[in-house]
């Protein structure tokens, strides 16, 4: 119903499933440690992850969701503390909304989050 509402549609299951990449997310604010971006990207790789991306307020380390539990413990041992770590569904391209499209996909997002029966919901909108 919300998806109609919102000028959505839903498709058959996986239909969509291309266009993402299941992946574990390991989010570090930069605030938060003392190590060097280097240091980290090398002890990130060291614990077994496969991509490490500096923004501009927080580090993001991707492991595959195999991986994700030793990585993400192993990096929790050498003090880390995390803003995020989950095993997601990241999307492979985004795709950029203008203002009426991003404040429909806002609402929407709201109306989801509110469902009890929704319990994650991963899109490749652009922020």
């Amino acid at each position: 119903m919300y998806l109609i509402k919102q000028g959505g549609s839903l498709g058959t299951t996986g239909c969509v499933s291309y266009m993402f990449n299941r992946k574990g997310v390991i989010i570090v604010e930069k605030e938060s440690t003392s190590m060097s971006e280097d240091d980290l990207m090398l002890l990130a790789l060291d614990c077994g992850a496969e991509d490490f991306s500096s923004e501009e307020e927080y580090y993001e380390i991707t492991t595959s969701p195999d991986d994700f539990g030793a990585v993400s413990e192993k990096m929790q041992e050498s003090g880390l503390t995390f803003v995020e770590a989950s095993v997601q569904m990241v999307p492979t391209t985004y795709v950029d909304l203008d203002e009426h499209g991003a404040e429909k996909m806002e609402r929407l997002l709201e109306r989801l989050d509110e469902l009890d029966d929704v319990s994650e919901v991963f899109h490749n909108w652009n922020e």
